[in-house]
């Protein structure tokens, strides 16, 4: 017995170092500090997942041997960072032989300048040796002076050529000194006007964009606004998108379209009595119907497809300039117009399809057409809205998703780039105490990097170059990221690490280039090092005041951080009256999700914390006074706007005291999650005295 248990702590801990080596974080601390260990069996099935030849622990000690000599054969790594304070290099890796020699190189720039290279390696100083002495390291300066950007470098040694992305990057993010200034949040399907067929567009967006302007704002604030599956397969959710490089077409303001106007059969559609009453029973369900919406928008869409193709024009010819920038819209639309055939995600497909090749026969023209036709147009409205935005302010604040759908054209175009044998999550914690599985495939650490991380690069384009601040979802992906292989429970998942460095530089690069700031989700589990390097790279954080609010009344607040993004709560937290009364609480007791939790006792420390926070809000200069009901609420606002925050963001139901959640997290259909529509109209919340009130306080508060 104890010859095995000797032999079985050996066998541990060899797993834990090839794990090491694969960026696999054996170990990890919980919410309340403890240490926690992987399952031997979890780290097998993400070690394969990495590529480690690991069939069995018999397996393991081979392993490591050959990840070092990789290492050492591998020659450059993949990816290298040049920051723009400093002088950039490269590790090399090579035989002692060939280090005695001079090397050539190329640096392809990603303008399509190319920049011939020479060094004498002889005159380089060496970082380290292999165990066998057979190859060395050196230190290869690269040249000086570079422009931002992705580029490629090659070099030639005697027996191959050796290739490397080189990021040239600003070290920060791109930030406005001492700019200061409020917005307001309302996602998309739940703002509505008069005008609205059931849910919010585009046209509705700008509205309220120029309202929030005319009061004296300079962000507005939403959901995701991604590509989604509205029919067959359906996924509502904005944070499981169907692609992270196209538009919801569900959001197109289709009334304001020149196509409209010009098709006779597009407006007689809409104008029918049948269409009439069926926009008239949209506007009159409490919650968004998704697939009955797009339904109808489709109709009306496929009528002016029709004319569009037939008829050379202008806004064809622009048509044909989008599609020639955009190598992917064609792929995109054959890949949803194969799904509108099918009816069922791409893993179900026939082999050809399934591994990427469409033919013409495979799908029906018109739906291609269709499809390639909308993304037109979201892109010609997402681009109207964000010059409209940034006229006074910021502009758009966008949400990038942590994942995608796994049934999505992201991953079906670009399934080297995912890990499809897991999901992403969580480890267990006090809220969710068997973990989450989140569902959607996480991106390979490694082989997004031997690609030059080009879909990272694509998806943050698309975003960035419309948005005036990127939120980035779970902030602590950039550094690692909980993935739970598929069959397994989400207790047992592992940690795996990115190379957060390279994140970071490829995001200042766009937000420089856009000038938009980033700010990052950093709520939750954060290890340390996450907001070390967030302050390191001038990368925003959040403040929240649901999530970091206390029972004590001396700081029942943390310091406020300069330059964060100020909230009273955010999307996936109860609005701030049912956060006030504890209605989260008893929801969450009536669906199973308070664990172990003593209801009552909740119930105590909620009205403690809100205590706390009165006493705390009038310390601080911000007393809660009057019988206003939202005095305590309009004192939290003002507490923010103060603050060192260079954003304070207004979640638009608090305002009217709204008690139901957009999103009630680890709920699925069973709750009304993505689809509640905001109580009033935009025409009729600009109205009310308490939201004509708040937008008073952000404008005349000094910051």
């Amino acid at each position: 017995m104890a010859t095995r248990s000797k032999t079985s702590k050996r066998g541990s801990s060899q797993l834990e170092t090839l794990a090491e080596l694969y960026g696999i974080q054996a170990t990890y601390q919980d919410m309340s500090g403890k240490p926690r260990s992987s399952p031997p069996e979890s780290l097998l099935r993400v070690l394969q997942m990495l590529g480690a030849p690991v069939a069995r622990m018999d397996d393991v000690n081979n392993a490591i041997r050959e990840r070092e000599v990789a290492a050492w054969q591998r020659g450059v790594e993949p990816v290298s960072i040049a920051w723009d304070d400093e002088a950039g290099h490269i590790a090399l890796r090579l035989r002692q032989g060939d280090a005695e020699r001079k090397l050539a190189g190329a640096l392809l720039l990603e303008t399509g300048e190319m920049r011939s290279l020479v060094w004498n390696l002889r005159d380089l100083p060496e970082v380290s040796t292999s165990e066998d002495m057979d190859h060395v390291e050196k230190r290869l300066p690269l040249p000086a002076g570079l422009p931002w950007g992705c580029h490629r470098l090659l070099l030639e040694l005697p027996s191959r050529t050796l290739t490397s992305t080189v990021i040239s990057a600003p070290r920060r993010a791109y930030s406005p000194e001492g700019e200061k200034t409020w917005g307001a949040f309302l996602p998309l399907y739940a703002l509505h006007t008069e005008r609205s067929w059931g849910a919010g567009d585009f046209q509705d967006l700008a509205r309220f964009i120029q309202q929030i302007r005319e009061a004296g704002g300079g962000v507005v604030a939403t959901l995701p606004l991604l590509a989604a599956f509205l029919d067959e397969p359906y996924e509502a959710s904005p944070y499981s998108p169907a692609s992270r490089l196209f538009w919801n077409e569900f959001y197109l303001a289709i009334d304001s379209l020149p196509e409209f106007q010009a098709s006779q059969a597009a407006r007689s559609l809409a104008a029918s009595a049948d269409f009439v009453r069926e926009i008239a029973n949209l506007r009159a369900l409490p919650l968004v119907d998704y697939r009955r919406q797009m339904q109808l928008k489709r109709r009306v869409l496929s009528e002016m497809v029709r004319i569009f193709f037939d008829t050379p024009s202008e806004r064809r010819a622009a048509f044909d300039r989008y599609v020639a920038a955009n190598p992917h819209a064609e792929d995109y639309a054959r890949f949803r117009a194969v799904g509108d055939r099918l009816r069922t995600p791409w893993m179900h497909w026939p082999t050809p399809l399934r591994d990427g090749t469409i033919r013409s026969g495979d799908y029906d023209e018109g739906d291609f057409r269709y499809h390639a036709f909308v993304q037109w147009l979201a892109e010609e409205q997402m681009t109207a809205l964000a010059k409209q935005a940034r006229e006074a302010g910021p502009g758009l604040y966008l949400d990038l998703p942590l994942g995608v759908n796994g049934a999505g054209y992201d991953v079906w175009r670009e399934r080297d780039a995912f890990a499809l044998d897991a999901s992403g999550g969580c480890p267990p914690d006090p809220v969710f105490t068997r973990g989450q599985d989140w569902g959607f495939p996480p991106l390979h650490p490694e082989r997004i990097r031997e690609q030059g991380y080009r879909y990272v690069r694509a998806f943050l384009h698309h975003q960035a170059k419309h948005a005036g601040i990127v939120r980035i979802d779970h902030m602590p992906v950039f550094h690692r990221l909980y993935w739970v292989p598929h069959g397994m429970e989400a207790k047992d998942g592992v940690y795996v690490r990115y190379r957060s460095e390279e994140l970071y530089a490829l995001f200042n690069i766009e937000s420089h280039r856009h000038k938009t700031r980033l700010v990052g989700e950093d709520l939750g589990t954060v290890p340390p090092e996450v907001p070390e390097a967030m302050a390191r790279h001038g990368v925003g954080r959040m403040y929240v005041i649901e999530y970091g609010l206390t029972a004590d009344p001396k700081a029942a607040l943390p310091p406020v951080p300069e330059g964060a993004v100020a909230s009273v709560n955010t999307h996936d937290m109860p609005p701030f009256e049912a956060y006030r009364r504890g209605d989260d609480l008893r929801l969450r007791q009536e669906l199973g999700l308070l664990g172990g939790a003593n209801p009552e006792r909740e119930a105590e420390q909620r009205q403690a914390m809100i205590d706390a926070l009165t006493r705390f809000l009038a310390v601080a200069g911000y007393p809660v006074t009057g019988d206003d009901p939202n005095a305590l609420l309009q004192s939290c606002l003002a507490f923010l706007a103060s603050s060192p925050a260079s954003v304070t963001l207004l979640n638009l139901e608090d305002l009217w005291r709204e008690t139901k959640p957009q999103n009630t997290p680890s709920t699925g259909p069973e709750r009304p999650n993505w689809r509640m529509r905001a109580k009033y109209s935009l025409e009729q919340m600009l109205a009310l005295p308490e939201v004509l009130e708040a937008f008073r306080l952000m404008r005349e508060t000094p910051r």
